[in-house]
């Protein structure tokens, strides 16, 4: 769960990173797209993808048979979350776009997988 923790938090650092980049070229004015996932919505669906993440890194499987598996279970993530890809994926780049926003999502983030942890009785 260390190991999930870390991801995570590398790679909203990445993310952050890559929407300072970008920065400059984004429209602060441009509406939102719609349909739009709300923040609490995009944070219950990016914890499970990475929960998804690490229990398919840890099962030790080949990269390819891994990211089949991955792919497969991403799917179900999005169906039980009522969540088509084309949403997930349109929803992420607005947000990402907006960086501060991103950056308190994986904020939120975090604190779900950490309060998954506890909950699960692992201590970090």
């Amino acid at each position: 769960m260390k190991n999930l923790l870390f991801r995570a938090y590398s790679f909203r650092l990445s993310l952050l990173l890559a929407g300072m980049l970008f920065g400059c070229q984004r429209l602060d004015d441009a509406p939102p797209p719609q349909p739009l996932m709300s923040r609490e919505q995009l944070v219950s669906v990016l914890a499970d993808l990475h929960m998804l993440e690490a229990r398919v890194e840890n099962s030790r499987l080949s990269p390819d048979s891994a990211r089949a598996l991955y792919l497969q279970q991403q799917k179900d993530v999005f169906w039980r979350r009522e969540v088509t890809d084309s949403l997930f994926q349109q929803s992420y780049r607005y947000y990402a776009s907006h960086g501060k926003d991103l950056d308190d999502i994986y904020g939120i983030v975090l604190d779900t997988l950490a309060a998954r942890q506890a909950k699960l009785g692992n201590p970090k």
